[in-house]
């Protein structure tokens, strides 16, 4: 059972959007996923109740919690794959994640503040030795956007940055509203193609199941 976490510690950079889509993406093609919300907003589990498949799983844990949680779906060997969202800020709920995540993803938009804040959160997990990378995401459409390139060449300073980067498209939004991921809303879609592009590239650095 491989375990991923979303971390950040600016909110609005789409961490429980993401979760969902990958989430999904993930069970496409083939693992067996739950996801845990550990934001108080709970935003993703409120995604998961809107869902009629049920191809996943979506709970709710405190941090507290977390360990004994996890050691019963590895006891029970029904789950190959974790997803845990976590909220804006350092909190007990981040530093959890962050502990027991085989692979940490830092989303950021291509934003100054955004790209500050995920600096900070990539040192930390480098201090940490953990493993993470990071994701630009809700990126403007033109690729020599001049903040897209700043942002790329900030992140790439500190460590591993995931391609392709996720583009702002409402088809997320869309897809959320009615507790879908975008591969579900808009199979053939250009934001599909990423979201599954990302799970593949994501998938070859998580460690073997």
């Amino acid at each position: 059972m491989r375990i991923i976490a979303f971390l950040s510690q600016k909110g609005g950079c789409g961490k429980s959007t993401l979760a969902a889509s990958l989430g999904v993406a993930a069970a496409e093609a083939g693992e067996r996923v739950t996801l845990f919300d550990l934001d108080p907003k709970k935003s993703l589990y409120r995604w998961g109740i809107k869902r009629t498949a049920r191809d996943l799983s979506v709970r709710t844990v405190s941090p507290a919690k977390l360990h004994a949680v996890l050691n019963s779906l590895r006891m029970a060997k029904k789950t190959s794959l974790v997803i845990l969202d976590t909220p804006a800020l350092e909190s007990q709920a981040t530093l959890a994640a962050m502990q027991v995540a085989h692979f940490s993803i830092v989303p950021a938009r291509p934003a100054i503040f955004d790209i500050w804040a995920s600096e900070v959160t990539g040192r930390k997990m480098k201090l940490m030795n953990k493993e993470f990378a990071f994701l630009l995401n809700q990126c403007p459409a033109a690729p020599d956007n001049m903040h897209l390139l700043d942002s790329i060449s900030a992140l790439d300073a500190i460590g591993y940055l995931f391609h392709p980067y996720i583009r702002q498209r409402n088809v997320f939004l869309d897809a959320i509203s009615v507790g879908k991921g975008v591969t579900e809303l808009e199979p053939q879609g250009r934001s599909s193609r990423e979201i599954r592009a990302f799970w593949r590239t994501l998938k070859q650095r998580l460690p073997q199941a």
